[in-house]
């Protein structure tokens, strides 16, 4: 069944009316321009040292800590709006898969994704898809964000095909320091109301020498989604809490070190709907969610003069549980032809002693649901040597280590119909136990030399190796699933490799900047641990692409504009997608065909008058294969031309913030963000029988917010979803859901008052 559904349309018609009213015309540009504020120059770190942002020659973003406040930007999966290129496969909090510049795949992240100095992943899971839940980590207290895009995998390795995501926090100050931030909202369809509550306090231990920075939050979210056959309303009600500490040692003005903890913990059910309303689910048990993710970093810094020294090493583990609604293939498996298919090599009709047996087999697992219990840990090191001084000559040089285990248990579980609570006493059915392992070895370098004073050149490398293990067995088997008990099996697979980076640069005025650049990036390959997988299909290997790009970036009209834009093509070989085992039930990866992109990408930020900023952005992608997938175990097989799946076209941001001054002691603010996003399909052939559409949509939040003079108390009022779009980010089915689809929506509009205080 495919919902359907009415739209809102016309939001960012008003987004843009509204940046026209408040003062968009050549006439105040011409006046103003030379009064506006021009101390908004921002210092990256994404080359492994400091640049300005619009001096960094690649295509970057960057988005201060003050900025994520006001949008309301809570964890990285709403940074969409703000970022050319960026997207998010949102399947649900703790459950998305980021995308830039339409690299979207299943298996290992496509993005790299760092928290400070670690880089996350999620479990490998057992369909290998560690990229389809990135931890998402609380948004408060941050520094700024840097968003890389295109290939990175020089300096930031694997997982950085599409590009990099660089949370950096605030660290300890030595000054005391405290700051809070609270929220009261409701939300439509919802239950009861939405509340948060943020805090941080900064401290010194010793004077100049030791400060330690703490952060706690607490957040709970409403649902909106009704289990009607459980008669549960407003069953994906979330809550989210956790924290972090932080300790910054300065034993002598050369040497810096900074220890870090960062604990997250996330409980919901799954926020999936199915119709036939909207909002409406037909589950027929409890299909929970829970993530528990911590972080352990130490990174010191010994600066030499005109070299530093780094040295970076983080520990993660994480635990995820999560339920998949298993009824509705139980119910479609209760006939006679799948008690002939179970029983009967030749599907011949099962006698009636058979046949009641099975019906009382299938009856015991109705209700019930697949779940997965999975458990990683993973050390990753890093150590880098890099220039600090102002010659025409820089590099960077280092290595790096990584070491990912993940256990798994996928487990069937029997529920209570009157509940969808797991049955008391026997409620396991079906059990399988999987261990997978990473480990992965880099030597990387890039060095940029100034030809002139005017041209740079910028050279990179990256030489690595992965080692993968996968092992595993079914303890329980099942008549109802195709399985019977095995016993353990392991399997192994590595690979070498090498990835490039050239770049030039040539600053046509002090600012004005034109780029060319070519780089690669890839991810591990890896072997599959899937039943009933014939042995050749078993390993696949990693798959790699290189980009082609050339970028602009400019500031004018006396600091008033800042604009970028770039425009790109990737070619993206050995693609791992997704694949099923025959039986429908089971996914896998396997590489099959091949992929171009190419694309536009622009984003600007005027303050035409003191107060104001205008922003945008706006991507263009044609994301498409270039030769059919021969590959028989592709779930739907795409053909030359196919556009690659949960990838738009076109996406588009607009922003506008004002801020004045209310006599001398308060300042108002006002600021109004909007995103549209074009429509894409869920897999390469629109026809498929998997496919489903995920229609375009628009968001549009606003905010209304006093503040006084010296930012020591603030208070807003907010709208998020102001529209109320049904803004579906995610529709699927599989073979538990035989025809059923699946939806991932944005929240409904929600209306809120915050405030703040800070000292």
């Amino acid at each position: 069944m495919t919902y359907s559904f009415k739209r809102v349309t016309p939001s960012l018609a008003l987004l843009l009316a509204s940046t026209a009213v408040v003062g968009w015309s050549p006439e105040v540009l011409a006046q103003e321009s030379a009064a506006a504020d021009s101390s908004h120059t921002i210092i990256v770190t994404a080359l492994k040292r400091d640049t300005t942002l619009q001096e960094t020659p690649i295509a970057i973003s960057a988005i201060g800590g003050d900025d994520l406040a006001e949008a309301r930007i809570q964890t990285i999966a709403d940074m969409a709006a703000t970022v050319p290129g960026l997207n998010f496969v949102n399947a649900g909090p703790g459950q998305s898969r980021v995308v830039l510049r339409g690299i979207q795949a299943a298996g290992e992240p496509t993005v790299g994704v760092y928290y400070d100095e670690t880089p996350v992943t999620g479990p490998a899971g057992m369909q290998s898809d560690a990229g389809a839940t990135t931890p998402e980590l609380r948004m408060f207290d941050v520094e700024r964000v840097e968003v890389l895009r295109g290939p990175q995998g020089t300096l930031y390795g694997s997982g950085s095909m599409g590009g990099t995501l660089r949370v950096i926090y605030q660290k300890p100050k030595f000054e005391t320091e405290a700051a809070g931030q609270g929220s009261l909202s409701s939300t439509r369809y919802a239950g009861g109301l939405n509340w948060e509550a943020n805090g941080m306090v900064n401290t010194v231990l010793v004077p100049d020498k030791i400060a330690v920075r703490a952060v706690g939050f607490y957040s709970r979210s409403g649902g909106w989604i009704d289990a009607y056959n459980l008669g549960i309303d407003n069953i994906n009600e979330t809550r989210s809490y956790g924290g972090r500490i932080m300790l910054r040692a300065k034993p002598t003005e050369d040497f810096t070190l900074d220890l870090a903890a960062y604990i997250n913990r996330l409980e919901t059910d799954m926020p999936w709907w199915t119709g036939p309303g909207k909002y409406q689910a037909d589950f027929y048990a409890r299909t929970p969610f829970t993530d528990k993710s911590e972080i352990y970093n130490a990174t010191g810094v010994y600066d030499f003069g005109d070299v530093s020294l780094t040295g970076a090493v983080s520990y993660a583990r994480q635990r995820q549980r999560m339920a998949q609604d298993a009824t509705p293939f139980m119910m479609s498996e209760r006939t006679e032809m799948g008690c002939a298919i179970r029983y009967n090599p030749d599907a011949s009709p099962c006698s009636p002693d058979v046949l009641d047996g099975y019906y009382a087999i299938m009856d015991d697992l109705i209700p019930s649901t697949s779940e997965s219990v999975q458990r990683m840990k993973t050390w990753t090191a890093e150590l880098r040597l890099g220039s600090t001084g102002t010659g025409p000559l820089n590099w960077t040089a280092g290595v790096f280590f990584s070491d990912r285990k993940s256990d798994v248990d996928a487990l069937g579980i029997r529920r209570e119909a009157a509940t969808g609570e797991p049955r008391e006493g026997a409620d396991l059915f079906y059990a399988r136990y999987v261990q997978d392992g990473l480990r992965q070895y880099a030597a990387f370098g890039e060095v940029s030399y100034d030809v002139t004073d005017r041209l740079t050149a910028t050279v990179g490398g990256r030489v690595f190796r992965y080692e993968k293990d996968v092992g595993g067995r079914i303890a329980i088997g099942s008549i109802a699933l195709f399985v019977a008990p095995t016993e353990q099996a392991d399997f192994s697979s590595n690979e070498n490799g090498t990835v490039f980076k050239g770049n030039l640069a040539y600053k046509i005025t002090d600012d004005v900047l034109v780029y060319g650049e070519i780089s690669e990036g890839f991810r591990p390959g890896g072997v599959n641990q899937v039943i009933g997988l014939p042995d050749e299909l078993a390993p696949y290997s990693s798959d790699k692409l290189t980009n082609y790009e050339l970028g602009l970036k400019a500031t004018t009209l006396g600091g008033a504009l800042d604009f970028s834009v770039d425009v790109f093509q990737i070619d993206w070989n050995d693609m791992q997608v997704t694949g099923v085992t025959p039986s429908g039930t089971y996914n896998f990866i396997t590489n099959a065909g091949a992929a171009r992109i190419r694309g536009f990408e622009g984003e600007a930020s005027l303050r035409p008058v003191p107060g104001l900023t205008l922003s945008g952005n706006v991507t263009v992608l044609d994301p498409k294969l270039t030769e059919d997938q021969a590959n028989g175990s592709v779930v739907a097989q795409g053909r030359d031309g196919d556009r690659i799946p949960f990838v738009a076209k076109f996406t588009a941001g607009l922003s506008a913030s004002y801020e004045w001054a209310i006599g001398d002691a308060l300042a108002a603010s006002a600021r109004i963000d909007g995103r549209h996003v074009g429509s894409s399909y869920s897999e390469f052939v629109p026809d498929s029988v998997f496919a489903r559409q995920i229609p375009s949509y628009e968001l549009v939040n606003a905010r209304l917010g006093l503040k006084s003079e010296d930012d020591s108390w603030s208070a807003a009022l907010f709208v998020t979803n102001l529209f109320d779009d049904t803004a579906i980010s995610r529709a699927f089915t599989s073979g538990f859901d035989v025809g059923r689809t699946l939806y991932s929506s944005a929240q409904p509009r929600t209306f809120g008052v915050s405030l703040g205080f800070h000292y």
